[in-house]
């Protein structure tokens, strides 16, 4: 568990990066960024095996943590 929140942590900036690069490119409106942020985490914990000896669904659960924690939990609550 505490390796599964530690990679969430690091991965956390990354993902808000791509929010922000993703928000700018395709125009997305700002009540899209918090799926967009989970559906980004969930990517880049996948993608980010080479760094992490974890399991898939680990390293899945990992990136959808720092998505929710990137555009703040409480907000995606409130947009939906």
């Amino acid at each position: 568990m505490t390796e599964t929140l530690l990679f969430a942590t690091l991965l956390s900036p990354v993902v808000v990066g791509l929010v922000e690069v993703a928000k700018q490119t395709f125009k997305l409106g700002t009540q899209y960024a918090p799926i967009t942020a989970l559906g980004l985490g969930v990517l880049v914990g996948i993608a980010a095996s080479p760094f992490t000896e974890m399991d898939l669904l680990l390293r899945a659960w990992a990136g959808g943590l720092a998505g929710l924690a990137a555009m703040g939990l409480f907000d995606l609550y409130k947009k939906m």
